[in-house]
């Protein structure tokens, strides 16, 4: 809210604080001018009793201590005003105060939680990445067994077909044969036969 006229512009409770404290010394420093001037009047009183004054000096001493109380009075009254904002000022910082705590705490918190549940995925994380690599492993392993198996078979399939054409050379070998000796047997029965006439 903006001051008044002839008033100052207050910002931060801290400015506020100074201004009441020089306030407050302005304050006692016109009761002590007062009282001063109180003793002052006193005495010229004292001595108008045994020596003659002028009226126009007594008039100037109390108009000028009139005056001083008025300044007195208005700055008392400002005081007041001042020292009522200040306390307005700390009211909010103390309000303010207890409500970033309770921020600060619900933030805190959070923060413990997230880091909480970062923990737990990033533990979550590496178990599977460890379960991955496992099973990757596992794979490898089955893949370079099964290519062994797959050499095996196929060492397998080149002895059967190197044995099955062994075989087929030998059964065409056997049939030559037996031909062959058909043939002899045959060749022998029929000069037998001439042989018997």
């Amino acid at each position: 809210m903006a001051a008044g006229p002839g008033e100052p512009e207050w910002g931060r409770p801290g400015t506020e604080a100074l201004a009441f404290r020089q306030l407050r010394d302005l304050v006692a420093t016109q009761e002590a001018l007062i009282e001063q001037l109180r003793l002052r009047v006193r005495g010229r009183i004292a001595i108008q009793e045994e020596n003659f004054v002028r009226k126009e000096d007594y008039e100037t001493v109390v108009k000028k201590l009139e005056k001083e109380e008025d300044e007195h009075s208005k700055t008392k009254t400002l005081l007041a005003k001042e020292a009522e904002k200040l306390q307005f000022a700390l009211g909010e910082i103390e309000v303010l105060s207890k409500q970033l705590e309770r921020e600060k705490q619900i933030f805190e918190k959070a923060l413990s939680n997230v880091k909480s549940k970062a923990l737990r995925e990033s533990t979550k994380k590496d178990k599977l990445i460890s379960k991955c690599n496992e099973i990757e492993s596992h794979i490898m392993k089955q893949e370079d067994l099964l290519n062994d198996k797959e050499n095996e078979i196929k060492e397998l399939q080149q002895f059967i077909t190197k044995q099955k054409q062994t075989l087929k050379t030998q059964v065409s070998d056997l049939k030559i044969q037996k031909q062959q000796e058909s043939y002899i047997a045959q060749v022998l029965k029929k000069k037998q036969k001439k042989g018997l006439k």
